[in-house]
Parts: C-alpha cells; sequence; structure tokens
C-alpha cells in the first residue's frame, strides 16, 4: 500500500493503480505519482518518501519545524 499525503488530503493507494514497485528509487515514484494526479512532476521535488518495515512507502510534503 502506498499511503500518500497531497494537498490537504490523505490517499491510500494500492501499488499497481499508480505503477509503482517498492523497488523503484524516489526519483521514479515521484514521476508516477505526478501522472496519477495529472500534476507537474515538481509539486513532488520538495516530497519525502518513507519506507516502512512493513514494505509500505509514505508520501508526504516535507516537515518544516521552528
Amino acid at each position: 500500500m502506498i499511503h500518500v499525503r497531497f494537498e490537504g488530503r490523505s490517499y491510500d493507494i494500492a501499488e499497481g493503480q499508480l505503477g509503482i514497485a517498492k523497488s523503484m528509487n524516489d526519483i521514479v515514484v515521484k514521476q508516477q505519482l505526478a501522472k496519477y494526479f495529472d500534476v507537474a512532476p515538481e509539486r513532488f521535488t520538495s516530497y519525502v518518501i518513507d519506507r516502512t518495515t512493513n514494505r509500505n512507502l509514505i508520501i508526504r510534503p516535507e516537515a518544516v519545524y521552528g
């Protein structure tokens, strides 16, 4: 499962819907997300991809503290 936080909303999407394999690098994952959401790939430039121990991906905006 891929968990995505995008434009203030949370999405749970199966890998097959995005054409993403967990072994893909971050750049390819972000490109696939841009296609899925029909936005420019640059929208995901600052996003972070967390790979959990249960093999899920969590894709979220970079957190800014301070």
